[in-house]
């Protein structure tokens, strides 16, 4: 609230010329009681109602470096590239790779797990794809209880293999 505080005339006679009434100076008092009411109310207003998350993150189990080479069957083996356009390439094996959207993943994972399921899966990501393409193969893998994958740096073979893809 503010309030003004109308003091009574006069003033010093002094500097009174003749004729001339000396202004009146009126003195402000602004009572700040209420703004500070309603910023605490608003800090405890969004210290209640803000919802708190934990950052979501994605643990990766690395095997140790032993260094051994485990062998794989190729006829056990489906490799998954994706390139940067976010387009995914698979194939079996050494057979020429297939193109599939993102959108097809889940039924494409779904019918593997079917034929078989003890399928391993060779990830390779291409740099200049989008962060969540990897997380979300993994995802994908993980929710059909296909656990066994490897991820591999994308080398110029790959790149090679996905423009020769039908």
């Amino acid at each position: 609230m503010a309030g003004a505080d109308v003091g009574g005339g006069g003033g010093n006679k002094r500097h009174q010329k003749k004729g001339r009434k000396p202004k009146k100076r009126m003195k402000i008092r602004i009572d700040m009681t209420p703004l500070v009411d309603v910023a605490f109310l608003l800090l405890t207003f969004f210290m209640l109602t803000t919802v708190f998350r934990l950052p979501n993150a994605l643990e990766i189990v690395l095997p140790e470096t032993n260094k051994s080479n485990v062998e794989v069957a190729e006829s056990k083996m489906i490799t998954l590239r994706v390139g940067n356009d976010m387009t995914i390439y698979w194939s079996k094996g050494f057979d020429v790779p297939q193109k599939m959207s993102f959108d097809q993943l889940h039924d494409f994972i779904v019918k593997r797990r079917s034929e078989r399921s003890d399928w391993i899966f060779k990830l390779i990501v291409d740099r200049d794809a989008k962060s969540h393409a990897l997380i979300d193969m993994i995802d994908e893998l993980k929710s059909n209880q296909l656990d066994r994958f490897t991820i591999v740096p994308i080398t110029e073979i790959d790149k090679k293999e996905m423009a020769r893809a039908i």
